[in-house]
């Protein structure tokens, strides 16, 4: 196998309801040089059972077992070291992919020389019946635009490496891929470009970490008091401006 265009980094946490349908939907990609780096965080269902056999039919498909329970961000840490893809690609374990994801993002990656790319997506139940068909994300976000405004989807995001440089997720619990993001854009990368696209299907599962709105402000304030380091009257005001947004796709 020549070397991978796409490192697709997924990090597993009992995740044997969703598993197979989330690693297919990475096989069944039209673009396909690829490689998906799963790594599990000491799971204890059946997790591994079943990416192992999807394992011996599948190359490309990689797995890594942590020596104990570590959280998300060792988990795609891990993953990030481990790839040798220029382009790296997030998908959560309990997420899906449309065929044609990697093709239409990579392409407009490269059209457009964008280093930094997320996509519109749809939401859907725990046994994926649509909830919203189409959620729009803005067409491009700087570092204060993502401050005001987190729009961007874990499980839709490529970063190109070769401008990225290497880089890892911030060791904290809960809001690394927002943190990471943050941290990018005051680097690298000065825009991220959104693609209006829906690529994905984003799985909102009870009971989440994700499906908990008062987790997520706590964790979005967190970003900006505790990672950010924002005085607390710029906190305050982006918080603001994200609350306000968050309604927004509300209503």
């Amino acid at each position: 196998m020549n070397k991978p265009v796409v490192s697709v980094i997924t990090p597993v946490y009992n995740a044997e309801k969703y598993i197979e349908s989330t690693i297919n939907s990475v096989r069944n990609q039209s673009f396909t040089s690829f490689e998906m780096i799963l790594v599990d965080d000491c799971s204890t269902d059946n997790s591994r059972i079943i990416i192992e056999k999807i394992i011996e039919k599948d190359s490309r498909i990689k797995y890594i077992l942590l020596e104990k329970n570590s959280g998300a961000a060792v988990a795609r840490n891990t993953g990030i070291k481990a790839s040798k893809g220029r382009y790296i690609a997030f998908l959560d374990s309990d997420d899906v992919w449309k065929n044609n994801k990697l093709e239409q993002q990579i392409n407009f990656m490269e059209q457009n020389n964008y280093a930094f790319t997320y996509t519109a997506f749809e939401t859907i139940t725990e046994n994926g019946k649509t909830i919203q068909d189409k959620v729009l994300v803005p067409e491009s976000l700087n570092y204060v635009g993502l401050l005001k405004n987190t729009a961007i989807a874990c499980s839709t995001v490529i970063i190109d490496r070769s401008v990225a440089g290497d880089f890892n997720m911030p060791l904290v619990r809960k809001g690394q891929d927002t943190a990471t993001w943050l941290k990018l854009l005051k680097g690298p990368i000065e825009n991220a470009y959104g693609l209006n696209n829906v690529l994905s299907s984003y799985r909102k599962v009870k009971g989440s970490i994700s499906d908990d709105k008062l987790s997520a402000l706590k964790r979005t304030w967190n970003t900006y008091r505790n990672i950010e380091k924002l005085p607390l009257p710029k906190a305050i005001y982006y918080f603001i401006w994200y609350v306000w947004n968050a309604i927004k796709k509300r209503i």
